[in-house]
């Protein structure tokens, strides 16, 4: 029986216009490492660590509601399948409870039968959990420094 992908959630201080707006500054709380836009539907970018990547394009883009990343292409060489994130998609979906905002998140494909689960955990944990909650909240995040992703490769 497939396993589920991976989902967690958040509950944020804020509006879900803000929440949304946080989300889609990925250099705020993601990683620093990434060329290309990142705020509207059809938006495509890329993140870099060294000489791997993922690249990513915004399929669905609804303010205040959801975003919907696609990885369009990908190279992990700590992975035997180093595409092993291609055709994954990552899925925000935003909620208003009271006065706060409840964020839902799933990487669609990031399942526990494949490689990188539990090392992918742990790092949308950090930035997902910690560090976007952290953006919204406090007005700052705790995304990898392009000097950190430079070194790490």
């Amino acid at each position: 029986m497939k396993q589920p992908d991976y989902t967690a959630s958040i509950l944020v201080k804020a509006s879900t216009d803000k929440a949304f707006h946080c989300i889609n500054d990925i250099a705020a709380w993601w990683t620093e490492n990434i060329e290309g836009p990142t705020k509207a539907q059809g938006d495509e970018f890329t993140i870099h660590w060294g000489t791997d990547f993922v690249t990513i394009k915004i399929v669905e883009s609804v303010p205040e509601k959801k975003v919907v990343w696609y990885v369009t292409d990908c190279h992990l060489h700590w992975l035997a399948d180093v595409k092993e994130w291609k055709d994954t998609q990552m899925i925000f979906v935003l909620s208003a409870e009271g006065n706060c905002t409840r964020i839902d998140f799933t990487h669609g494909g990031l399942a526990p039968q494949v490689e990188c689960y539990e090392m992918c955990v742990k790092g949308w944990d950090q930035y997902f959990t910690d560090s976007l909650a952290k953006l919204i909240n406090e007005g700052k995040g705790m995304p990898q420094k392009k000097a950190v992703a430079a070194a790490e490769a």
